[in-house]
């Protein structure tokens, strides 16, 4: 699959190169073609790998990842271009936190609504899906580097497009009855409010190397 990653930061790059190394070809778009960021990920990873602006990414992508930072994700996925995510799955892995008060972050939700909610109003003609915002880059990508089964959350409206995201969380190592639909993309709210006690745990562990497991009867 062609996957365009918006987003030079460091999940945009570890989900980029794990994707790479699923065999697929990956663009990443930032807000200029020749991004340092985005030119040096291309010459580590070699084969598979470009970059270009948002919209040259997004316009190539079969699938597209938002990987930029929460508080201006809307005006990236502007930037790409909302004819390039028309009918394209994206997958939102961001989280729209404000430091600006210091820690903890503030989840900026206007009217109640998750940034996940707001990008599928926002581009209505693309299927937004809500995962892998729950935690450290390095488990989205290797989920096995943590003892015992561990959980990662979808939320969107298209059952096409999360059965999607869930086979590229089948790439990464996720196992199937670790992947848990929660829903349709309204769910993104709690699944976003989950981090400042995600920041929380990590100050008290001392380490991003943790996630939630789901206990059932």
């Amino acid at each position: 699959m062609r996957i365009a990653v918006l987003g030079t930061g460091g999940v945009g790059a570890t989900l980029a190169s794990a994707f790479v190394a699923s065999g697929h070809e990956v663009r990443m778009g930032s807000r200029t073609a020749g991004n340092e960021k985005a030119v040096a990920w291309v010459a580590a990873t070699g084969d598979g790998a470009s970059e270009g602006t948002f919209a040259d990414a997004a316009a190539w992508g079969e699938l597209v990842v938002n990987a930029t930072g929460g508080l201006v994700s809307v005006d990236a996925l502007a930037a790409a271009g909302a004819e390039n995510l028309s009918g394209k799955v994206v997958l939102d892995v961001s989280n729209p936190l404000d430091f600006s008060d210091g820690f903890p972050p503030q989840v900026v939700q206007p009217d109640g609504r998750s940034l996940g909610e707001l990008l599928q109003a926002t581009f209505p003609d693309a299927h937004v899906v809500k995962t892998l915002n729950t935690m450290n880059s390095d488990v989205m990508v290797g989920p096995r580097a943590l003892p015992g089964t561990h959980a990662v959350f979808v939320a969107g409206d298209s059952t096409d497009a999360k059965a999607v995201a869930a086979d590229l969380l089948r790439g990464f190592g996720w196992q199937s009855d670790e992947i848990i639909d929660v829903g349709g993309i309204t769910a993104a709210r709690g699944l976003e409010l989950y981090l400042p006690l995600w920041l929380s745990l990590m100050g008290s562990f001392g380490s991003p190397a943790f996630n939630v497991s789901i206990v059932r009867a």
